[in-house]
């Protein structure tokens, strides 16, 4: 079974900086022909993807919201997925997620998904 682990939310600042990681296990060797996405949760709102990244890092692909700011990656040596976020504003907090698409866009529906790590951001 396919599990993903995310870690390194905490609370900052606007204009500080976080970066996530996502832990993956179970996955066989299919990791490295995998796309793999972030989607976050702000309070009250609905779900929504940010980012995307192809099994070999070939193409990304970034909301309009994060793009500029925000920078997804892996290795996939380690199974892991990154998400470098830089210039952080209150309109960022909410809770991360990676996860596995069905297809590779930030609007698919998901495979997998690990339990969210938190992110808050003060003005």
């Amino acid at each position: 079974q396919v599990r993903l682990v995310e870690s390194g939310g905490g609370s900052g600042q606007a204009g500080e900086s976080l970066k996530l990681s996502c832990q993956g296990t179970g996955h066989s060797s299919a990791y490295g022909r995998t796309c793999m996405a972030w989607f976050r949760q702000a309070p009250g709102k609905e779900r929504q993807g940010i980012a995307t990244i192809s099994g070999g890092s070939e193409s990304t692909f970034y909301a309009d919201s994060v793009k500029g700011r925000f920078t997804i990656s892996r290795d996939n040596t380690r199974n892991t997925l990154y998400l470098q976020m830089n210039d952080l504003n209150p309109q960022d907090t909410g809770i991360y997620y990676c996860a596995i698409p069905r297809v590779c866009s930030i609007s698919s529906d998901f495979l997998a998904w690990g339990q969210g790590t938190h992110v808050t951001v003060s003005p």
